[in-house]
């Protein structure tokens, strides 16, 4: 059953990260009450939340304490327990249910899915151990990356495999259980999609992005994404065919790699908000937690549209100190800092985005800052 959830009464959020934090915010601005479940004593959601409960994730005690206090529950990241969301499922609304969580934790299975949609994922295998690994690996062509299965975020829990010599680097990685083999695309940029979905069935695409990672971390966002408009279709009708044979309600990020000659193929997902969706605060009209918001409330979707060309930065721990120490030099530039207490090196801590009418002069503006001069190596 569908609800509608309205000003005045309070969704719970689990997870207490960043990503929360700009979800409660926005949601505060319609006049509903927050509540989040976060081991932290001071979460960065937790700070602004109504209400705060401090405990694990997989605390049922928690979770049924948080059914118990919230109207509606949503998440912010999804490596939380599937089978505690969910029995929380059966004692509370939660409209994105924990089938969703359940494909994403997996890559083998969101690969699957990702396929059954009809969209396009790179050549990869399914390997149980390393020895099996060894006897499947021939079926595809160097260079590829092993991942594990499971877990594995910013680079980690992967291994890039450029010749029969290097096969012995990927070995670590299956004490972790199952991994996935996965050809390596020549892509020319990478863009990320964000589709949401309330439970109705409407959806709404933000204007996609390019993104500039470095270090396996996004660096920047650049909006709209420098692609012709036929890559621009493509990505949007694959990120809606995989948003309709999921049924997800809430926020869909589809990553995804743009070849040669335009056509695109899908990287991974993530079932929630997405850095690569911040810029949409400033940029847009309605931005991506505003979007969640309504979408888990049962609330019909704005229409997205771009005010400005847009670019977006992460602020890592080491880029902390020399943007505040600038702050007055750039007055267009719109700062965003999550309330982590401590700014360790590459850690998110947040991020800056920038409306311009010249792009160029926008990126040349933030290289020229000196801010992000830390070695870091573009990938």
């Amino acid at each position: 059953m569908i609800k509608t959830i309205l000003p005045g009464q309070t969704i719970g959020v689990i997870g207490g990260g960043q990503l929360g934090r700009m979800m409660a915010l926005a949601a505060k601005e319609a006049g509903f009450k927050i509540a989040v479940l976060d081991p932290a004593m001071d979460s960065p959601t937790g700070q602004i939340a109504d209400v705060q409960l401090i405990a694990p994730y997989d605390d049922l005690e928690a979770l049924e304490e948080l059914a118990a206090v919230s109207d509606v529950i949503t998440y912010e990241f999804e490596n939380i327990d599937v089978e505690g969301l969910k029995r929380l499922s059966e004692i509370a609304y939660v409209p994105q249910g924990s089938e969703l969580i359940r494909i994403t934790q997996n890559r083998v299975a969101e690969k699957d899915e990702i396929r059954k949609a009809g969209v396009p994922v790179a050549q990869y295998i399914v390997a149980e151990s390393y020895s099996d690994f060894l006897e499947k690996c021939s079926a595809i062509e160097y260079p590829f990356i092993v991942k594990t299965a499971r877990g594995g975020y910013d680079g980690k829990g992967q291994q890039t495999i450029r010749n029969l010599e290097e096969l012995k680097l990927a070995e670590p990685l299956f004490e972790n259980g199952v991994c996935v083999a996965e050809q390596f695309i020549d892509f020319t940029k990478e863009i990320s999609v964000i589709i949401q979905r309330n439970g109705h069935g409407e959806t709404a695409i933000l204007p996609i992005g390019e993104n500039i990672h470095k270090n396996h971390i996004l660096h920047e966002t650049i909006v709209p994404a420098r692609v012709d408009e036929k890559t621009i279709a493509s990505a949007t009708e694959a990120a809606k065919a995989i948003a309709e044979h999921l049924k997800m309600v809430g926020t869909l990020a589809v990553e995804m790699f743009v070849l040669a000659d335009g056509s695109v193929m899908v990287n991974e997902l993530a079932p929630r908000p997405h850095n690569s969706g911040h810029y949409s605060i400033e940029g847009t009209n309605s931005s991506q937690f505003h979007q969640h918001v309504r979408a888990i409330c049962g609330w019909p979707l704005r229409n997205p549209e771009l005010w400005a060309k847009t670019v977006m930065v992460n602020v890592l721990g080491q880029h902390v100190a020399p943007l505040t120490s600038k702050i007055a030099q750039y007055p267009n530039w719109s700062i965003h800092l999550y309330g982590k207490e401590e700014a360790k090196h590459n850690r998110k801590m947040g991020h800056v985005t920038i409306l311009t009418k010249d792009l160029a002069t926008t990126l040349n503006e933030i290289e020229e800052s000196g801010i992000w001069a830390d070695k870091l190596e573009e990938n």
